[in-house]
């Protein structure tokens, strides 16, 4: 019997998915599933809800739950990290004031001012989970879906490399299945190999059979045009020669090419969530309102608990454990420290790459050298992760404001001086969230304030740009 610890058990519908894919391997159905948050209130619907699933599904599996992180750890074989510091309240925030500055972004979860103060925010409390976990389950094997992926796993396996980890991601399995969809091929006779680094990973070979599948995108694509909210990845493609792993309105992020002028966002993306200012927010508003009534419906019994032996969502999490208690040899995409995997990306950077599992842990893949223009592109990003965890780790305010600096969007739209003011108004903002920078001076010696111009200071009020955004408190 394993023992699997969920940490941020109260996610909004993510821990039932990963409990059902838990549940779907027979290795696992005889698991103790222990549930921790900080939300006592939305713990205990979680509890509730899957303990109304095991009854209507005579399940095996034993659940409990704590607010208290350092009951739920001792001797777990297993832990998920689905945390998010501070709710939608910061996030909020991660989105609202860079528009006041012009820096308009979709997600904002992963690179960007978002990206990078989501991780400000995640690194510190990761690391004090690994910490945890060094003294309470050492042997664990510890599997992290919190964004920004990259960010958070770099900083985790650069402190911590003797605990097994991985960050995990559902990028490159989402677009296999659109992709093939749209090819008319079916998936599981389809094999790809992607790497790069989490969000911008490449199809580096896409075959059917063994018959490449390249030639068949670029005659469809020439025939009917990209698929409906896509266009910026199949943009991606003809300037780059390879598809990627990410949605159009995230990618459009990573890069100073789209999102800096609004023609070029209509042109694009047009208004939906692919392209929209705030849209993941504003999804994933909608999304805590629908996830509260549907999990309280399941835990009063007013709702069955879906479950079905055998079927499983496209997340790794459940194959990975599988494999490592059966020893039946799986393969994901993870993310894992570059340790010569991909040899013209930096070394320790977080790279993605195909992982084996097995009894014995996990074993990156070497792929060998990228294309060297989707290397050039990973690497415009990989500049800012670095400056990201050093400054998640350290506290430094410096740190913070270079890694902004160097983020290919911000810096297609501002100028230096914009882009320390943004990030002075975001670290005050966010103060509550990152005791990192408690006493820290705000700026480093030397460091000024340019004059603004005149548009620029009304874009620094809010008065030249306009935008909505759900309210959540």
């Amino acid at each position: 019997m394993s023992k699997i610890v969920m940490i941020g058990a109260g996610s909004a519908g993510f821990c039932r998915t990963l409990v059902q894919d838990i549940l779907c391997f027979e290795s696992l159905r005889d698991s103790e599933i222990v549930l921790f948050d900080i939300d006592e209130a939305r713990l205990e619907t979680t509890r509730r809800a899957m303990e109304a699933m095991r009854g209507q599904h005579r399940l095996p599996c034993r659940f409990t739950a704590t607010t208290d992180r350092r009951k739920a750890l001792p001797g777990a074989d297993f832990a998920i990290s689905m945390i998010q510091v501070g709710g939608l309240a910061p996030y909020k925030i991660d989105l609202e004031i860079p528009l006041k500055y012009g820096v308009d972004q979709c997600v904002g979860d992963t690179l960007n001012p978002g990206g990078v103060f989501r991780g400000l925010r995640h690194v510190p409390a990761l690391l004090e989970l690994m910490c945890d976990m060094e003294e309470l389950c050492p042997g664990v094997l510890f599997m992290n879906y919190a964004n920004p992926m990259a960010i958070c796993t770099w900083a985790m396996q650069r402190e911590f490399p003797h605990i097994r980890s991985v960050g995990l991601c559902h990028g490159v399995q989402h677009t296999t299945n659109m992709l093939c969809a749209w090819l008319g091929v079916p998936a599981a006779e389809c094999d790809v190999l992607t790497a790069g680094i989490n969000h911008m990973a490449w199809f580096l070979q896409f075959r059917h059979r063994g018959r490449d599948l390249y030639p068949d995108m670029w005659r469809k694509l020439e025939e009917e045009g990209p698929i409906q909210w896509e266009s910026y990845r199949f943009e991606m493609m003809k300037a780059t020669g390879y598809f990627m792993t990410e949605s159009s309105g995230h990618l459009s992020e990573y890069l100073p090419y789209f999102r800096g002028r609004r023609d070029l966002q209509d042109l694009f993306g047009g208004p939906n969530l692919s392209g929209e200012t705030g849209g993941y927010y504003k999804s994933c508003v909608r999304g805590l309102k629908e996830y509260n009534e549907l999990m309280t419906a399941y835990a009063d019994g007013r709702e069955p608990v879906p479950y079905e032996a055998g079927q499983k969502s496209v997340e790794f999490a459940g194959d990975i454990m599988d494999a490592a208690v059966t020893g039946n040899i799986t393969r994901i995409a993870g993310n894992v420290l570059n340790k010569g995997y991909i040899p013209n990306l930096p070394d320790d950077c977080c790279v993605e790459v195909p992982v084996y599992i097995d009894r014995l842990g996990l074993h990156g893949t070497h792929v060998g050298a990228l294309p060297p223009q989707c290397a050039a592109l990973n690497r415009s990003n990989i500049a800012v992760q670095e400056l990201a965890v050093k400054a998640a780790i350290e506290g430094d305010r410096e740190a913070v404001y270079h890694a902004c600096f160097l983020d290919p969007l911000t810096a297609a739209v501002l100028a230096p001086h914009e882009i320390r003011n943004m990030v002075d108004e975001l670290l005050a903002a966010q103060e509550a969230w990152l005791p990192q920078f408690r006493g820290k001076p705000n700026r480093a010696p030397g460091a000024t304030i340019g004059r603004l111009a005149t548009g620029a200071e009304r874009i620094r009020t809010g008065a030249a740009v306009e935008h909505t955004l759900s309210h959540y408190d």
